[in-house]
């Protein structure tokens, strides 16, 4: 893996900066990544040793996703929740350790749709939930989300949402990618509806502005909204819920007039381009389409691929793309992921061009720092 050395390339990255009311003390963003270490859904002190070991050398903390306050949302014991009585009490511990390093701190709003399947814990009662009753497969596992179903699970959002305020978070993240819930609705091979909730993409993105509008009724104006989005899905790589710029226009317009501050577009390769006949990310079409501040995110300092098929066992990169690219305008924020994981200071090596010294990611590497 090819890194770089010169500090001077890395200079924006480490700077002050203002981003959607939010003072964070660099560019640097640890990405949402599931760890299930929250018995009963709520964080222990490991959970805030964790997050407050990487802190320091970030702007922002994303949590790992947290199951929004509704039957459906998830089926991990272990994964933290909204609506969990003491979940003001257990997550204060989190907050504070991350404050005390100078960064903020965002949960990831998360329901998971057809990937729980009916009959698992901790709600064994409680139906799958799918746009059109259809797992990422296209296989009919459920009933298709009644209009009840969905108008309870946004006011779920908005509720986990305000949970979230009083809790002292500095803002929140809709998770709408990678499959789940609000991206099943997004994608038309899940969302087969016939009704106001699908068919055309208008009507596909319904559930997500509802849920942005339902956020925003119950924080207020002035609270940091952010939309993590995707392409691909679990298991499908070369999905897309956009074609063209047009079409990205179509889908990230009406969030920032509903109150979006912040996008987070997720790709598996952040220096990829996103359409035929552009050189240009997702992050990037994202950012000049919007004018808001962008998450880039993908791939950043490891040399392994995110749950690689048979023909990419590895993919190196060159570090230098990250300089690059926010030179020309892609993005204002670059997250994290597994390199993290593996080296609580990767940030400080990478950045004092120590990389001889960081802890690479592996899966074995992996729960070694926890």
């Amino acid at each position: 893996m090819t890194t770089i050395t010169d500090g001077q390339l890395w200079k924006p990255f480490t700077e002050e900066v203002e981003i959607a009311g939010l003072h964070l003390q660099n560019r640097l963003v640890m990405a949402p990544m599931t760890r299930r270490k929250c018995p009963q859904g709520l964080p222990t002190e490991e959970v805030a040793q964790y997050y407050a070991r990487r802190a320091d050398t970030l702007g922002m903390v994303i949590t790992e996703g947290v199951y929004v306050d509704h039957p459906t949302a998830g089926t991990l014991a272990d994964v933290p929740r909204f609506g969990v009585e003491g979940f003001k009490a257990a997550w204060a511990p989190v907050i504070d350790s991350v404050h005390a390093k100078g960064a903020k701190i965002l949960p990831q709003l998360w329901h998971l749709g057809s990937v729980r399947r009916a009959g698992t814990p901790p709600f064994p009662d409680a139906p799958a939930m799918a746009p059109s009753g259809l797992s990422l497969s296209g296989k009919q596992i459920a009933e298709p989300a009644s209009l009840k179903m969905i108008e309870e699970v946004v006011a779920a959002f908005g509720t986990s949402a305000k949970e979230a305020k009083e809790a002292g978070f500095d803002g929140v993240e809709i998770h709408a990618a990678h499959g789940y819930l609000v991206d099943q609705f997004l994608w038309s091979q899940t969302n087969r509806r016939d009704d106001s909730y699908g068919g055309s993409f208008a009507n596909r993105r319904r559930f997500l502005m509802d849920i942005i509008e339902e956020i925003r009724a119950q924080v207020g104006k002035n609270y940091p909204l952010q939309v993590r989005f995707s392409q691909w899905k679990g298991g499908n790589y070369d999905a897309s819920i956009v074609d063209s710029p047009k079409q990205l226009e179509e889908l990230l317009d009406p969030m920032v007039s509903a109150g979006v501050d912040i996008f987070h577009p997720s790709t598996r390769r952040f220096w990829l381009p996103a359409f035929e006949g552009s050189d240009k990310t997702l992050a990037g079409w994202t950012r000049q389409i919007t004018g808001k501040p962008t998450i880039a995110v993908g791939h950043v300092g490891v040399d392994t691929a995110f749950l690689p098929t048979a023909s990419e066992k590895r993919n190196d990169f060159d570090l230098r793309l990250l300089a690059k690219l926010f030179e020309e305008g892609e993005f204002d924020l670059v997250a994290i992921g597994r390199a993290l994981l593996a080296d609580p200071r990767w940030v400080q090596k990478t950045l004092s061009g120590k990389t001889d010294q960081v802890n690479a990611y592996t899966k074995e590497t992996e729960e070694v720092y926890f």
